[in-house]
């Protein structure tokens, strides 16, 4: 398990009031028809902040898959992206503690107060990088959000390591600070 999740599990108690079991055996009670919902539920009615509801939620769907089975998943038959996956990882750790690692079925979501970016596996040979950068221009390469639909405003397309350059480090850390 991600060191980031394992100690936001673990704070989870004195954060929220409740543990991770307990969130689910709650939501086990609940039927909503998508994820957002269910996180929308947990921050009204418990005062949970964003990133404790989508983290809730997301382990709460499937007791028997966790976030490494989520993220081995997504890259199966797609291995040789893994080392862009863990890089970029990597950065955005980097930034600070109050960096929250959220995977999903097809994407893993990086959240500080709220989510700035989002790593997805779109082909056996890009990964593309969602990040949310209001005002920020678009280039030929920091291109315009695409399939990520509102929840990113840019999409970098990555294909080597190469690519988690300066440049795109600056744009991580600018969506980063952006996102208090």
């Amino acid at each position: 398990m991600d060191k980031a999740l394992r100690t936001m599990i673990d704070n989870m108690p004195e954060k929220t009031g409740k543990s991770l079991n307990e969130w689910k055996s709650l939501l086990k009670g609940k039927s909503f028809s998508k994820h957002s919902e269910a996180v929308k539920f947990l921050k009204k009615e418990y005062n949970v902040t964003h990133g404790f509801a989508n983290t809730i939620v997301t382990l709460s769907k499937e007791e028997d898959i966790t976030a490494v089975d989520l993220v081995k998943n997504q890259y199966q038959g797609k291995e040789d992206l893994i080392p862009i996956y863990e890089k970029l990882l990597s950065v955005v750790k980097g930034f600070g503690e109050d960096v929250t690692i959220s995977p999903k079925k097809a994407s893993v979501s990086v959240i500080r107060k709220k989510q700035f970016a989002l790593i997805q596996p779109s082909t056996k040979t890009r990964i593309d990088l969602g990040l949310k950068i209001k005002d920020k221009p678009t280039t030929d390469r920091l291109e315009n959000s695409g399939p990520f639909g509102t929840m990113c405003t840019h999409r970098v397309k990555l294909l080597q390591m190469s690519q988690i350059d300066n440049e795109l480090k600056e744009w991580l850390k600018e969506a980063y600070l952006k996102a208090e």
